[in-house]
């Protein structure tokens, strides 16, 4: 982005700072803090948000953004706080689809999953394609150990948020979910905590059908597929919604760019922000294979054209997308709600608390934080 900036503003130079990807939030605060002459910030997740806008190291957006929010497929109302105003800018924005692998769906002769699917539709697929035993089972679908993998199909009606501070609205997903792992048709947690597989391996060595996953996951398999010993034919329809939402209900993660408070070239910096979400910075984002936060039919066959992309209609369609709930909206309180929540759900997979007991627990401790 700072290389197609300069080629179009020969008057601006722009010197990137590497701060490491460990602990990043953590190491930009501490920058901020001791004055460091940074003008533009790469915002990656919405704790360290939260971090900087207590802390006043970021300046508000809202009369700098020229491009409708509109066009943030929801996802800007998400990062505005109590004060009304948003502190940082998307232009990077990854979804959720599910990947499926084609050749098991054509061994076992089940028509390839639907661009709609509702949570029953996708239980139903997930258990008619489950076969086999031992080494050689074919999981109908699989989870990866992160939180969001499961409990957050809970959110895509937008009728609820993990930040209110009531978790009754989970209870229908991970009842489905206990059901699958109990019947065998995914992956144990806790065999999934121990072993640490990843989920790329799991669907790479087919052993999954159906795997629920982010955007980021299409390149991975480009790359992999590129080289592999044994390759297959896969593809990706929209999320699993609930009955009532429409297809393209998803969820999403996105990396903003914000301001320095005390920056001397709040001007320039807002131009470049701006020229990041303008149509030509989408456009250069998605010719590196990534999805830009306002995406548009362009971007999507730009990355329709990359190298490994599944070459069907369907895999297309599922690019596009109706509404982005952020797995952790704007809150003051997101780190200490996160920890809370990924404490219960490893009790609720493991079996160590029932749904009940764990969605209890959360309602009772978050309530503290947010009283």
């Amino acid at each position: 982005m700072a290389d197609g900036y300069m080629a179009g503003h020969p008057d601006v130079t722009i010197e990137m700072l590497d701060l490491g990807s460990t602990d990043y939030m953590t190491v930009l605060a501490t920058q901020l803090a001791g004055g460091a002459d940074i003008d533009v910030l790469s915002i990656k997740d919405i704790p360290g948000y939260a971090n900087l806008i207590n802390l006043d190291y970021l300046t508000p957006m809202n009369d700098l953004l020229t491009r409708s929010t509109s066009d943030f497929n929801g996802t800007i109302e998400q990062l505005t706080t109590d004060d009304g105003n948003f502190y940082a800018v998307p232009f990077r924005s990854d979804f959720w689809v599910l990947f499926y692998n084609k050749d098991l769906f054509d061994a076992a002769g089940v028509p390839y999953p639907a661009n709609d699917l509702t949570m029953e539709d996708y239980d139903a697929l997930a258990r008619q394609m489950t076969s086999g035993e031992g080494d050689s089972k074919v999981y109908g679908c699989h989870y990866h150990t992160w939180r969001s993998c499961v409990s957050l199909f809970s959110i895509l009606d937008g009728e609820n948020t993990i930040v209110d501070g009531s978790y009754d609205f989970m209870k229908p997903t991970y009842d489905l979910v206990l059901a699958q792992q109990n019947d065998g048709i995914c992956m144990d947690y806790g065999y999934l905590k121990t072993s640490s597989l990843h989920y790329s391996a799991a669907f790479e060595n087919q052993q999954c059908a159906l795997l629920p996953m982010g955007s980021w996951f299409i390149a991975t398999l480009q790359t992999y597929m590129a080289d592999a010993e044994t390759p297959f034919n896969w593809g990706m329809v929209k999320y699993p919604h609930p009955a009532g939402s429409p297809a393209g209900s998803t969820l999403g993660t996105v990396t903003s760019l914000a301001i320095n408070v005390d920056s001397p070239k709040a001007a320039a910096a807002a131009d470049f922000i701006n020229w990041c979400v303008s149509e030509e910075g989408a456009k250069a984002i998605a010719e590196t294979g990534t999805f830009p936060a306002c995406g548009s039919a362009e971007t999507n066959e730009i990355i329709r054209a990359t190298e490994g992309f599944p070459s069907d209609d369907a895999s297309a369609e599922a690019l596009n997308t109706v509404a982005v709930y952020l797995e952790m909206p704007y809150t003051q309180y997101a780190s200490d709600i996160e920890t809370i929540l990924n404490a219960e759900h490893d009790a609720i997979m493991t079996l160590s608390e029932t749904v009940d007991e764990g969605i209890q627990n959360m309602n009772d401790q978050v309530s503290v934080i947010l009283a």
